[in-house]
């Protein structure tokens, strides 16, 4: 009995795993058997929603993982400060000039430093920053509060690059040539660290982000209803709406990513920084790059997901319910990311429906999905296996 074991392990653990598969496909057939068909479609819509800014919220977590092997632990809290800092620029009639100023200053000092740290003090680097200062400045105050979005939009994207430089050049540049883990456990410090400063800035209090409004009414959208099958399906228009810039804003990283120099050299780094560094293209630039792109899609989604749902700094523990997704698409696939969101979002609305519990949706059915990952497929569904040879 030992040998015909021994002999016939891998055919047994794939047949104990299909028949765990069968067991779970009928309780959930069971759970869901007195339901309506209406509710069902509801719920796979809803998901699908749901996953589209998931799948956005993976894409900045695999873009770091990427090019540096680092798992970001603090980019929930990156979602946060983006959305807080589109809120304060969003819902304010009067923006500060020296406020804008500042933080303009600051950032402009930041990418110059990054880019060209040794000769700062050139004149044509110092027109740059001038420039470039000014330009963000006009940008985040001009008009009245009918310029808002350009206000938000503008400070969202100064104080996101702001934020990922800073993260890269004091947190991260610091611990090249130590253990990876060391990087690892520093994103869990910065996490902590950007936490105490949303809530001594912006509070604990939910915050109203009243971005995804109806024009004329000045309220939220009029829910859409679907006749599916037995009844109506009921969709909200803000996930709607959210999972259509998720999207865009996906896409236009792939465009970004693959067509720009930039992006072409963000591509080189992730497969090999030694050859890429080699043939003349500057790693330490290009990591600060990516981190700074991380950040931005962070605050995008922080924005989208505080539209949507409202803007608090429970948001951060989406990047938690994300990390399965990641694990799910693949570590290193950019289309995983969008996958694996997508499946993560559908599970966990049908968690929360059989259970009639948010906890067991968001807390339980995710972590579920990832030790089933792990166990059967720790590569992903498009990761790459990876063969070290001693």
């Amino acid at each position: 009995m030992t040998e015909f074991i021994n002999r016939n392990r891998r055919h047994l653990t794939w047949a104990l795993y299909a028949a765990a598969g069968v067991l779970l496909l009928l309780f959930i057939g069971d759970q869901l058997a007195g339901l309506k068909a209406a509710r069902i479609v509801q719920t796979l819509i809803s998901g699908l929603l749901v996953g589209g800014v998931y799948g956005l919220v993976a894409l900045g977590i695999v873009v770091i993982n990427k090019a540096s092997g680092v798992f970001n632990f603090a980019h929930g809290w990156m979602m946060v400060v983006g959305g807080m800092i589109f809120w304060s620029f969003f819902t304010v009639s009067e923006i500060s000039l020296l406020g804008a100023g500042l933080l303009a200053a600051a950032t402009m000092l930041m990418i110059l430093t990054t880019v060209s740290y040794r000769n700062l003090l050139e004149r044509r680097n110092l027109a740059i920053a001038l420039g470039g200062t000014a330009a963000l400045t006009l940008l985040m105050t001009i008009g009245g509060i009918e310029w808002r979005w350009l206000h938000a939009l503008s400070g969202t994207f100064a104080g996101a690059i702001l934020t990922g430089l800073a993260v890269e050049r004091f947190t991260i540049r610091p611990l090249i040539g130590q253990p990876l883990f060391t990087a690892v456990l520093m994103t869990l410090a910065v996490a902590e660290v950007l936490h105490g400063v949303t809530q001594i800035a912006w509070g604990t209090v939910e915050l109203n982000l009243p971005v995804f409004v109806d024009p004329e009414t000045n309220s939220r959208f009029r829910p859409i209803r679907l006749e599916a099958f037995d009844g109506l399906a009921i969709v909200r228009v803000e996930l709607v709406i959210a999972f259509i810039l998720a999207l865009v804003a996906f896409i236009g990283f792939i465009l970004f990513f693959r067509y720009t120099s930039v992006g072409l050299a963000m591509r080189a780094t992730s497969e090999d920084q030694q050859l890429a560094q080699s043939v003349g293209l500057r790693v330490r630039v290009i990591l600060a790059i990516t981190w700074a792109v991380a950040a931005f899609l962070a605050s995008i989604a922080g924005v989208l997901q505080g539209g949507a749902v409202g803007l608090s700094l429970n948001i951060s523990f989406v990047a938690l319910r994300v990390f399965p997704a990641v694990l799910l698409g693949g570590l290193e696939s950019i289309t995983g990311a969008l996958v694996g969101g997508i499946i993560i979002g559908i599970v966990e609305q049908f968690g929360t429906l059989i259970n009639s519990s948010e906890q067991a949706g968001t807390n339980l059915a995710p972590y579920v999905v990832l030790m089933l990952v792990l166990v059967i497929r720790p590569d992903g569904l498009f990761g790459e296996k990876r063969i070290e040879r001693i």
